[in-house]
């Protein structure tokens, strides 16, 4: 298996935007009935926790050209956790770029999923302290808990290293990933949550980096390798949360197939108003994919597009703004052929939705192939 050196994914403004359209929309709820949103994940959806720790450049985005299009999104986030004074009444954000579900992924220059759970335990005594017992408790239990996490897990924590290649098949690395995000989410139900939302994995073999890292780049593009891990990751997701379902009482969640809507646009950019499906918008070498932008890295200088809306890719690992927003929308009420089996406003105004047999059966045959 090839063995590259990865640099760990960055605080993506785009993100928190997408984050901003979500929260902007749980607030309205919440001025019905108190519903907050609690988030989980890495630089997907990172509002700035990275920068409150001692990390590398390359897991923040405090600097140009990042946030050159977002001055307009004058809309509530959720904040993080590690914000100074931050009120968490309404939910808070744990997201950390670079983190991993695996503690072993970019170990010591990222918040892992282990750790944004213990900061949930805090957050619970603050709730308490601040609400009452009472009051907090009914916070949890009517909270969305959104997981936005897995790429670095995949990218660096296993094709990344060699020695992580020779203790565990592919099959066997999928799962232990999986069992830790099982373990976190059977942690938080415990603790009183029902209602849960997931971003799949994207093709993460054709992120500009890993196109610029396949040596069949020319055969066509993308590196397979990691989008089979991808698409390993999002069916055993599948057939765990539909186990979920049926084994935990009252369990409601929301999945997404980020990586179907997103290849369609990575193949088809014209459909939707794009023109570059491929190269990214901000960077340097073979598609982009040489990550530098912004030069705060050991390569300083770097290439940056006229118009990032022409573009899928903003830089080396990430979407543009754009992409981050539509997505958003989708996940909040989008069709059941990309989220399901109920979306973000379903489970934010407790929207009743009854899998049929014919549902389950379609969620079999999907996952009857990993790898």
């Amino acid at each position: 298996m090839t063995m590259f050196s990865y640099s760990p994914c960055k605080v993506a403004i785009s993100a928190c935007l997408a984050l901003a359209i979500l929260c902007f929309r749980s607030n309205v709820v919440s001025a019905q009935k108190h519903t907050a949103f609690f988030i989980f994940g890495d630089s997907s959806v990172d509002p700035g926790n990275n920068n409150y720790i001692d990390t590398i450049p390359e897991n923040r985005a405090n600097h140009k050209p990042y946030g050159q299009n977002a001055e307009y999104a004058k809309l509530p986030l959720i904040p993080p956790f590690l914000e100074p004074s931050a009120d968490y009444s309404h939910g808070v954000n744990f997201a950390s770029g670079g983190a991993g579900i695996l503690s072993t992924t970019n170990e010591g220059q990222a918040i892992d999923l282990r750790t944004q759970l213990k900061y949930f335990e805090e957050v619970e005594q603050w709730l308490a302290e601040k609400l009452g017992a009472s009051e907090a408790e009914e916070v949890i239990s009517n909270a969305v808990y959104f997981f936005s996490m897995g790429s670095n897990d995949y990218l660096g924590g296993y094709l990344g290293s060699p020695r992580m290649q020779e203790l565990h098949h592919p099959e066997q690395y999928v799962g232990m990933v999986i069992g830790n995000l099982t373990i976190a989410i059977q942690e938080l139900y415990e603790k009183g949550a029902r209602k849960f939302g997931f971003l799949s994995l994207c093709p993460l073999g054709c992120l500009p980096v890993m196109r610029a890292l396949n040596p069949k780049a020319g055969e066509g593009g993308c590196f397979q390798q990691a989008n089979s891990l991808a698409l390993a990751h999002n069916n055993a997701l599948k057939t765990l949360l539909n186990n979920l379902h049926y084994l935990l009482k009252d369990f409601k969640y929301c999945n997404s197939d980020f990586y179907n809507w997103l290849q369609d646009r990575i193949n088809n950019p014209s459909h939707y108003g794009l023109k570059e499906g491929v190269n990214a918008c901000c960077g340097s070498g073979p598609f982009g994919g040489v990550y530098t932008c912004g030069g705060t890295k050991k390569v300083t200088t770097y290439e940056l597009c006229d118009n990032a809306d022409d573009y899928v890719w903003w830089d080396s690992f990430h979407p543009i703004e754009r992409i981050h927003e539509q997505f958003a929308k989708a996940l909040w009420n989008g069709p059941q052929d990309f989220v399901g089996p109920r979306n973000l406003q379903d489970l934010f105004f407790d929207n009743e939705i009854e899998l049929t047999i014919a549902d389950v059966v379609d969620i079999i045959t999907e996952n009857e192939e990993i790898v």
